[in-house]
């Protein structure tokens, strides 16, 4: 089964960046597990599909 993206070049992107600055907390700064949350951000940056915006009917890529 083939998702449609429904996230946008600049949502990926700043997704992205916060993902790969929450899991760098994990090793800098707090030290925490909780800066493994970053993953999904990350993971969603990279696949292009966000979850969340699918029961709303978001969109942020032209198509």
């Amino acid at each position: 089964m083939e998702l449609n993206r429904n996230m946008g070049t600049a949502d990926r992107t700043i997704r992205a960046v916060v993902g790969l600055i929450l899991i760098a907390l994990a090793f800098v700064g707090p030290q925490t597990a909780w800066g493994w949350i970053g993953l999904i951000p990350l993971a969603t940056a990279a696949v292009g599909v966000c979850p969340a915006y699918m029961p709303f009917g978001l969109k942020t890529c032209k198509q």
